[in-house]
């Protein structure tokens, strides 16, 4: 199998040779800082730049004005102007730039932002041209056993011509020996037809799928002002504004900002949120950690294109647009041409075989019967004409061998059977953009998975927990029958929560986790409520639909008297609010981690069997609070994200105690303590529906399935354990992995299960070496960080719903319910494909 890949070799990030750049940077020297698995190298890399004060003098922008209209030439600087501490290799890399052609349309000088546009370029991927009717139908008849027929065609044509109306032997028989030579011609054109309208249409399918408008307008400040721009207007040194919900288009560097955390999963294949701060302060944080510090910071300034911002705001400096970008580099990196199929390699052997053994045997026949012909002169030679005539006969004779051995239906079996095949898939949720991917399909051997959105359904979401002392509860029996914990030996499902639990108890919980959240609602999805705000707060509020479906969240939110709100803080780790019951009464509600909240807890909800007694409350005593720790314990040891859930009640005289020092503000100390516990929960990102049934069928039908993801090594080992992915073989993380000898890697990749902290090019290495050890590689993905590898890939699966245009644009088969399981489907359509042939 030829699995080399052909790379353009044109840089799209280099600059005009004659355009005098005035900027103190090119494409290449910031393209560095949008490398989402290098954030450390980064920040010191930034650091040799000047920081953000040396990259916003760099760029000519303003930290609060943003850029001023620009029509005339800018002054030039240089790195060296903005700092002194400038290293060689930074020297060498701005060097290496100089003098290099960047092949597009420059920008007439004197218009606007002509020089910035120039060097940066513009924040608009090239067009990608599709392929007319006619190319496709030119790149079909490329195939060997159809370039066999099509002369085969020929021949047989111009010899039934030649029988019928050029020989002079009157018969009285019809003249239809050129219609064998037609039928042949018109079997290769349903041939070329079917496959490349077929491949035609789905394309235009996928079009229609992915049909949603790229242009939108995002808030830029320009000229001191903020406005709206379109999306495809924002350039390099523009300063842009991040609210919670948008999907960040450009890089960039963070300028300020508060609370500001953004989903990376589509990047990276990171779950978690990444917290975003000032280069200033992941300076001081980096300082710490080389000094000692056990504390790892994973905060960082980079803004990444493609991610989404999930809560907070700021305000960010842009340095990479368009083909530069993070998210226009991994598109750009998928425009490559498809290679041949196992079965296309099939036919093309065969169409070999079929050449070389015919035509042997048409020469060895053409030698017998010339020997037989010739050797009959020494009794008699005929005439001329007479020898002219045997001989064409002869020749007639030998090439009917080879006419008859190509078997001129088989493209057109194989063909009409692919058309069906993917017709009947599309039923199945299988939309395949790429007629040969539904019989490559059927001879894989192995299926690379990323886990957070083709596993899993990346959203995190409450899946198992305590209420209280007395009642334990879990989203699914079968997957997590395992956490039943020291305080019920049977846990309940969530559905039966509402009939085991008092009705102030419900409510309780309700209200705490309601009216303590930053989340607010979104738009309904699918003909579902969602969530804005981090996932930790989404999946409570997500648990909340879960118990009470027609839950009126925003009325009880608006109905609450809150005093004092205190935002969560990672220092103390939790968040709360105090809200005024009545005259006399207030409510402090407070979550965070489950470890911090229990050892500030001194009471504990519990809830009798007979569920007579409500709103019980007793004290926390050492049994209670062993119990509980092992139940935080038995969670942490699934990667499951634990929560705290509590609160404390309070008389007038006790706030007013609080405040008398301090006007009306209260301390979060004072409150902070003597918490009645209410519940425990466990959240984590949960299997999707039917995943652990499909990696069962695989694994029966002789089909490897493997786990490669982003995430960190215990979290992927839990769910790969729960989807059966994970059985007992290697475990590897993408560091070590990529630094493995060949050798090595020929050793340990038919026993790796699992890949984790994996970059995108950590999946390519994989899928390479898998195919270089003749395996056909199917790799299923839905985020920006899968592209690489679903094009590298003998078949790319990407989710129809979840998946972004990345995925999609890179994949051969869209699953348009975004369900593992439809990978089985089309492994059943491949082989019945396979086997009808």
């Amino acid at each position: 199998m030829n699995i080399e890949i052909q790379i353009d070799t044109h840089d799209p990030t280099e600059t005009y040779p004659n355009s005098s750049n005035p900027f103190a940077f090119t494409p290449k020297t910031l393209a560095p800082l949008s490398e989402p698995t290098q954030k450390k190298q980064n920040l010191k890399l930034l650091k040799s730049y000047g920081g953000l004060e040396g990259l916003i003098k760099g760029l000519h922008t303003n930290q609060r004005a943003g850029l001023k209209d620009e029509t005339t030439p800018l002054k030039p600087i240089s790195l060296s102007e903005i700092t002194n501490d400038l290293s060689e290799d930074n020297n060498n890399i701005i060097d290496e730039q100089e003098n290099v052609q960047f092949k597009s349309t420059p920008v007439a000088e004197g218009s606007l932002f002509y020089q910035r546009k120039n060097v940066f370029g513009t924040n608009i991927l090239p067009e990608k041209k599709s392929k007319s009717i006619l190319e496709l139908m030119w790149i079909a008849m490329q195939e060997k056993i159809l370039i066999l027929l099509i002369i085969a065609a020929i021949v047989s044509l111009g010899l039934g011509l030649y029988e019928d109306f050029g020989s002079k032997e009157v018969t009285n028989q019809p003249k239809i020996r050129w219609v064998e030579g037609v039928a042949i011609l018109i079997a290769i054109l349903i041939v070329v037809l079917v496959g490349s309208l077929n491949d035609w249409q789905k394309e235009r399918q996928f079009q229609k799928l992915n049909a949603k408008k790229e242009d939108r307008n995002v808030k830029v400040t320009r000229n001191g002002k903020e406005s709206l721009l379109s999306v495809h207007d924002i350039i390099v040194g523009d300063v842009l504004n991040l609210e919670p919900g948008d999907i960040i288009s450009v890089d960039g560097v963070l300028i300020s900002g508060h609370n500001l955390r953004c989903d990376e999963s589509a990047a990276t294949g990171e779950s978690d949120a990444v917290r975003k701060i000032k280069y200033e302060d992941c300076l001081k944080e980096l300082e710490k950690e080389n000094d000692g510090g056990s504390h790892q910071s994973k905060a960082d300034p980079f803004i990444i294109s493609g991610s989404k911002v999930l809560e907070g705001v700021g305000i960010y400096v842009v340095t990479s647009v368009g083909v530069n970008s993070f998210y226009g580099k991994i598109m750009m990196s998928l425009r490559s041409e498809p290679e041949d199929t196992p079965l296309q390699e099939k036919l093309n052997d065969l169409a070999e075989k079929i050449a070389k053994l015919g035509g042997a045997a048409a020469l060895l026949m053409l030698i017998v019967l010339l020997i037989k012909y010739f050797v009959g002169f020494h009794i008699h030679v005929p005439p001329v004409t007479d020898i002219l005539d045997n001989l064409i006969k002869i020749i007639i004779s030998t090439v009917t061998i080879v006419v008859v051995a190509v078997p001129e239906g088989l493209p057109l079996a194989v063909t009409l059977a692919l058309a069906y095949a993917t017709t009947r898939m599309l039923k199945d949720n299988n939309l395949v953009r790429v007629l040969s991917a539904c019989e490559t399909m059927g001879n894989a051997t192995t299926i690379c998975s990323d886990k957070t959105g083709t596993l899993t359904q990346n959203k995190m979401t409450v899946v198992t927990g305590v209420i209280g002392l007395s009642v334990a509860f879990v989203r699914d029996i079968e997957t997590h029958s395992h956490s039943t914990n020291a305080i019920l030996k049977k846990p309940i499902s969530l559905k039966e929560i509402n009939s085991k639990i008092p009705q102030d108890i419900l409510q309780l919980l309700n209200e705490s986790i309601a009216i303590n959240s930053t989340a607010f609602e979104g738009e309904i999805e699918n003909g579902k409520r969602t969530f804005i705000g981090s996932k930790t707060e989404t999946a409570l509020l997500g648990f909340l639909l879960d118990l009470i479906p027609d839950n009126d969240i925003k009325s009880l939110r608006e109905n609450a008297r809150i005093v004092q709100l205190f935002p969560f803080n990672s220092e103390r780790k939790s968040m709360g609010v105090v809200i005024k019951i009545d005259g006399s009464k207030w409510r402090f509600f407070v979550k965070g981690a489950s470890e911090v909240i229990l050892k500030k807890s001194k009471k504990i909800i519990n809830i009798t069997n007979d569920n007579t007694i409500t709103n019980n409350v007793i004290d926390l005593t050492e049994d209670h609070f062993d119990k509980v720790q092992k139940v935080i314990e038995n969670y942490a040891t699934q990667s499951l994200r634990t929560i705290g859930i509590a609160y404390r009640d309070f008389e007038k005289f006790q706030i007013e105690e609080m405040t008398k020092n301090s006007g009306d503000e209260i301390s979060y100390g004072d409150l902070f303590d003597n918490l009645t516990l209410l519940s425990i929960v466990g959240i984590e990102d949960p299997l999707r529906e039917g995943v652990r049934e499909a990696v069962e069928n695989c694994v029966k039908a002789g089909v490897k399935v493997r786990m490669v993801t982003g995430d960190n090594i215990l979290t992927a080992k839990s769910i790969a354990t729960q989807c059966g992915i994970y059985t007992g073989g290697e475990i590897m993380e993408g560091p070590n992995f990529r630094n493995l000898s060949q050798e090595q890697m020929d050793r340990i990749i038919p026993k790796l299960q699992v890949l984790a902290r994996s970059s995108p090019e950590d999946k390519k290495i994989l899928v390479f070496h898998l195919r270089r050890l003749r395996e056909v590689v199917a790799v299923t993905g839905d985020g920006t960080n899968d592209g690489p590898a679903l094009k590298l890939s003998d078949v790319g699966f990407s989710m129809g719903i979840a998946g972004t245009e990345v995925a999609k644009e890179a994949s051969s088969i869209i699953l348009m319910d975004d369900n593992f399981s439809s990978i089985v489907k089309a492994i059943l359509w491949g082989r019945n494909v396979n086997d009808a042939q």
